[in-house]
């Protein structure tokens, strides 16, 4: 039987310096969930000769990412996400399984509230939109 993977062992890096060519990414600190959302708009193609059943064809794919988190005190990837937002730039971010197995892709951070309550602990949100393709590395 194949181990379970640990959604802990699981981690969201964004890309803070170096070049497309050769990114230094640093994982996003305090980080207690993230999801990889995929998804595929569908292109309604039902002909009279379906029968009755609809039928579809897969058209434009689209990827985002959403995480959440506990802020710290000095966060390096937290910081240079403030500068993006701001700047309105794109950068690029990747998930990380244990295994050595990776998903890549350009993004454009389109939702980043910080939330300060009295009586708990400072958190973060933070949504990722993907802009182009995302791409799938195998583990080694």
């Amino acid at each position: 039987m194949l181990a379970k993977i640990a959604g802990v062992d699981v981690l969201l890096y964004v890309q803070t310096s170096g070049t497309d060519a050769s990114p230094t990414y640093t994982v996003v600190g305090g980080q207690s969930g993230a999801t990889l959302n995929r998804s595929a708009n569908l292109i309604e193609t039902t002909s009279k000769d379906a029968y009755g059943w609809a039928e579809n064809v897969a058209g434009v794919l689209s990827w985002s990412i959403e995480c959440d988190g506990f802020m710290l005190g000095s966060d390096t990837a937290l910081d240079h996400l403030d500068e993006v937002f701001n700047s309105r730039s794109t950068l690029k971010a990747e998930i990380r399984l244990p295994s050595g197995k990776k998903y890549t892709g350009s993004c454009i951070i389109t939702d980043f509230p910080y939330e300060f309550p009295q009586d708990d602990a400072a958190t973060y949100k933070l949504t990722l939109t993907g802009t182009g393709a995302l791409t799938v590395t195998t583990g080694s």
